[in-house]
């Protein structure tokens, strides 16, 4: 065969085909992989300056080595089904049609062949292997796991073979099944391909050597098919299908004895497939593949369908009853509800005199600051400079305040570099100058000042307070929920500081510059580590910059939730982090939740759901993983200090197995209880996402009779929060409070139940109040025996105790009150109602609502002005909660609240009389109302002419009456003695007066 001619010109050399291509794939794949190699070396980096190496080298290696077993099971099969058919080809096809046919497809895949028959299975495995990896858990677990010691009522195992055992195995079984299938189907098609399979006029013409091919495949799945039937047997007791968990009546009576059978039956079909291969006749597997499939659809469908429509469901509470029971049971000890303490509560709605007696520590230390509330306060009075910042929702902890335990709402300062302006915005001031908040502020929950604000019992710059000053604490929070994505911080002995600190005093306009001296993150010293980061944040600045030195450190991933998930994957973390004064640092504490889908009998709750409320919709508080769970406990407690991000975990839970395989696994990174210091443990608190959990399935799960849950005749919900305009649920609060049978007050978690929610109705009284003890103790190494303690009072199904919802009512619907709060809504202020706490005391249940005040204005803030209680019908409304409580209880509630002598109000000395100026006090406060009303209506009046002018100076008119009944009120002392009426209420609410930041 003679060559083409050449197309090039004559005289002109012919080109060449140049390297370009692929120097630019060489360096294309070098890129790609060095970028690899940056963000794989700065996690090495990470974990090894916290300390964690142990968790990454180990994950890490168990999905390289998972992947690589995923990978050989899935490609070697693989490529053998495709090799042995490729081998098995006939040397010649009878039908010339078929032959030119196959020839042509042969041709074309001929020059490939081998990349094809290397690449398939390659590429499969690749997906496989992925897909393997992402079980590492699983199979880390199985190779771990401990023992539960208790064992699940219908095949008597221990628990941890559900947890640890079958899972693994599942996972083992339809990995192989789906490497059979696609086996069987890359062997198929290459006997196809070359002849060894065809279709013919009279059926399909098969090989030998195909035929035994298929049989050996058919074989082989069949006998997984028949163990994953056997492991379907065990399967039936984490069923959550029905309308309770586990196995039941038609489970047990049909289910498990046809998957049983269905096991025995596929076994025998794969022997009838090794028979058909050694003599050559189908007859047999194929009449038994058909029987299978006929008995699986019988036996696994239709038998069970039938027990269930004519067997159970006429019977199916007294066919149900053992196996509801078993729900229950298992149901209460997977999620620790176990062990919760129920009382009888027959709450009175008589609110009758001095009937807060008894609980006179509970009401000295009802919180009235609400953290959700008064965050902007905070800002206003403690952020002193624009690139600081408070969260919207502050943290409730307690501290010993004189020998006693105040509730304390805290918080910490920290930095916000979008505070700064835009010619401030540079990559130097971003990463190497701003680069941590300073400071912890805290406020008595109980009391605010006379006008309105937090009672600050740490605050200022530098600190200062009664608990403590910033020579007994770091103040600063280089890591924090609101930290920059990265700082670079640190330099040599004597070299002069380039961070900004802090004002140099709360009221002075200079700045004060600082240096990182702690262990805070990985060295950028050296030029390599440097190309490294500047690769993973993609930033050249870093890689060039003057303020990189050989002693800088990067510090990122700085969220305390963040750290902790990345050190403990196996952990599901709580929404909630919250920060605590420890041992003289800032430590945010981290609850950390082990968890499984997989406990017998027990019912599955999707935890994102669960844990739904007013404060993750409103994005207050993290959300939680949408995963599925029917085990849950809090076996770790983490910490995560403020100033040098080290993470520490601790064995809450030590007893849970899980955490236990875990410990096995990752021997070095948890450490005892035992190690937990006695002012650490005494801020530890129950966890909320845990508790909201719990309290959801308490809405059933309170009923332990099987015959009266499967009437589910008594179930509960959680109410809405009546605070908020979206029908989502209330969520716990933390106060202190002394449960009925408690000897003295506990730090606790507290909510409410009212009858089921039923498309969006209910009747809103309340059925149950729940509450969580959250006192550890405080001694190094040992954690109270009433920690954790859940306590249920149940109230008679035929109360009439208003619930949350209906108290809120009754707030917004009071004449008096009403009046004086739309009063004051129509000037310019704002009234913003705080947390409705629950509180069950003077043998009924007390409401305690706090009102703020917020004027308008970008500086304003809301203070607490108000204080609205309700008990039983009965509500009162005062400017202190003492004072509203003496009006909710006829003149003497038997007990002072803490704000009794603050709030607006100058305290009477013991001993001495009401001053004559009361009276006029009083006659000038009546005056200035009037006024105010009067100025409303001429505005409304001017506004529905058009006058503008004239509604302005209306305003103006309103705003001098409001603060003349400020004036006069706060010379009263008191507010009036209120009539009886079902519903009294005290003197309207003032205008606040905004206080400029610092």
């Amino acid at each position: 065969m003679s060559r083409p001619a050449s197309t090039s010109p004559p005289g002109r050399p012919t080109r060449r085909r140049g390297a370009l291509t692929p120097t630019l794939i060489i360096v294309a794949v070098a890129v790609v992989g060095f970028i690899f190699f940056a963000n794989v070396w700065t996690d090495v980096l990470w974990y090894q300056q916290l300390g964690f190496f142990e968790v990454y080298f180990k994950e890490n290696l168990s999905r390289i080595l998972i992947f690589l077993a995923g990978f050989v099971l899935m490609s070697v099969p693989v490529f053998y089904a495709i090799r042995v058919a490729y081998h098995a080809r006939p040397v010649y096809a009878p039908d010339a049609e078929v032959r030119d046919n196959l020839n042509r497809y042969q041709a074309q895949l001929e020059p490939v062949r081998r990349v094809v028959m290397i690449g398939i299975p390659g590429l499969f495995g690749l997906f496989a292997g992925s897909a393997a990896a992402s079980q590492w858990q699983t199979v880390l677990l199985f190779f771990n796991q401990v023992p539960f010691g208790q064992t699940d009522p219908q095949f008597g195992l221990d628990i941890s073979f559900y947890l640890m055992t079958l899972p693994f195995l599942g996972f083992v079984t339809g990995f192989l099944m789906s490497v059979v299938v696609i086996a069987g189907i890359a062997g198929i098609l290459t006997h196809y391909l070359y002849g060894s399979i065809r279709l013919m006029e009279r059926g399909i013409f098969t090989s030998r050597a195909a035929q035994i091919h298929l049989a050996v495949t058919g074989a082989i799945f069949l006998l997984l098919l028949g163990a994953n039937f056997w492991l379907d047997v065990y399967g039936t007791v984490q069923n959550n299908g029905g309308h309770w968990a586990g196995a039941l009546y038609t489970d047990v009576n049909a289910v498990i004895p046809t998957k049983t059978i269905l096991a025995v039956a596929a076994g025998l079909v794969a022997i009838l497939f090794i028979v058909a291969a050694v003599i050559g006749r189908w007859r047999l597997p194929v009449i038994g593949t058909a029987m299978l499939i006929i008995t699986s659809i019988l036996a696994g469908g239709v038998y069970p369908w039938v027990i269930q429509q004519f067997q159970v469901r006429p019977s199916e509470q007294t066919l149900e009853n053992k196996y509801i029971d078993r729900n229950i049971t298992m149901t209460r000890a997977a999620y620790g509800l176990d062990k919760i303490q129920v009382s009888p509560y027959n709450a009175t709605t008589d609110a009758k005199t001095g009937a807060l007696a008894k609980d006179a520590q509970t009401t000295a230390n009802i919180r009235l600051l609400d953290p959700n509330l008064v965050s902007s306060a905070f800002s206003q009075l403690e952020q002193y400079r624009p690139y600081y910042q408070f969260p919207k929702s502050l943290n409730v902890d307690r501290y010993t305040v004189d020998g006693k335990t105040q509730d304390t709402v805290i918080a910490v300062r920290e930095l916000n570099q979008d505070g700064l302006n835009a010619s401030q915005q540079t990559w130097v001031n971003r990463h190497i100058v701003y680069t941590h908040g300073y400071g912890v502020v805290a406020a008595k929950g109980n009391t605010v000042t006379v006008d309105g604000k937090p009672d600050f019992l740490l605050s200022g710059i530098p600190s200062m307070g009664t608990l403590g000053n910033d020579a007994s604490y770091q103040p600063r929070i280089y890591f924090g929920e609101d930290s920059p994505d990265y700082s670079i911080v640190g330099a040599p002995d004597g070299a002069p500081h380039r961070e900004q600190d802090r004002p140099a005093a709360t009221d002075s306009t200079t700045e004060t510059q600082y240096t990182f001296t702690g262990n805070g993150g990985p060295n950028v010293g050296n030029w390599f580590n440097r190309l490294l980061y500047s690769i993973k944040f993609q930033s050249s600045d870093l890689l060039l910059s003057d303020g990189v030195n050989e002693k800088s450190q990067i510090l990122y991933d700085r969220t305390p939730r963040e750290r902790v998930e990345k050190v403990a994957p196996y952990l599901t973390v709580d929404g909630s982090a919250y920060p605590a004064v420890v041992d003289g640092r800032v430590k945010w504490i981290v609850d950390g939740y082990t968890t499984s889908q997989y406990f017998p009998y027990s019912q599955q709750q999707q935890l994102q759901t669960a844990t739904a409320d007013s404060q993750t919709t409103s994005g207050r508080t993290a959300l939680l993983p949408n995963n599925t769970v029917n085990y849950i406990k809090n076996s770790v407690k983490a910490t995560v200090d403020a100033y040098d991000g080290s993470v520490t975990l601790y064995a809450w839970d030590d007893q849970d197995p899980i955490l236990k395989s875990w410990q096995k696994v990752f021997p070095s990174t948890i450490k005892p209880i035992s190690e937990m210091s006695g002012q650490l443990m005494s801020h530890v608190r129950y966890p909320e996402d845990l508790f909201k959990v719990q309290q959801e399935l308490l809405g059933r799960y309170h009923v332990t009779n099987a015959d009266s849950f499967y009437q589910n005749n008594d179930a509960w919900s959680v109410p809405n929060d009546p605070t908020v305009s979206d029908p989502v649920r209330q969520p716990p609060y933390y106060l202190s409070l002394q449960m009925p049978g408690q000897t003295k007050p506990a730090f606790q978690l507290t909510s409410s139940f009212i009858p089921q929610v039923v498309n969006g109705n209910a009747r809103n009284i309340l059925y149950g109040f729940l509450a969580a003890d959250s006192d550890a103790g405080s001694q190094k190494g040992v954690k109270a025996d009433s920690y954790g303690q859940l306590r249920l009072l149940q109230l008679p199904t035929d109360t009439q105790v208003p619930g949350p919802g209906q108290a809120q009512n009754k707030f917004n619907s009071d004449p008096d009150v009403s009046q004086q709060l739309n009063l004051l809504r129509q000037g310019a202020s704002d009234v913003l109602n705080g947390n409705l706490l629950t509180l069950p005391v003077g043998g009924g249940l007390l409401y305690v609502q706090p009102v703020y005040v917020k004027s308008t204005g970008e500086t304003s803030y809301p203070t607490l002005q108000r204080v609205l209680v309700a008990f039983g019908d009965k509500v009162g409304f005062a400017s202190t909660l003492d004072a509203a409580l003496k009006v909710l209880f006829g003149g003497d509630s038997g007990a002072s609240a803490g704000d009794s002598a603050n709030n607006g109000q100058t305290p009477t000395p013991p001993g001495t009389t009401t001053p004559p100026a009361a009276a006029d006090a009083q006659a000038q406060l009546k005056a200035a109302l009037d006024q105010a009303n009067k100025a409303i209506q001429d505005g409304q009046a001017a506004l529905a002419k058009g006058d503008f002018a004239g509604y302005g100076a209306q305003q103006s008119l309103l705003s001098a009456a409001l603060q003349k009944a400020l004036d006069a009120e706060s010379r009263l002392g008191a507010p009036p003695a209120p009539s009886a009426t079902a519903s009294p209420s005290a003197s309207p609410l003032p205008t606040p007066t905004p206080t400029p930041s610092k």
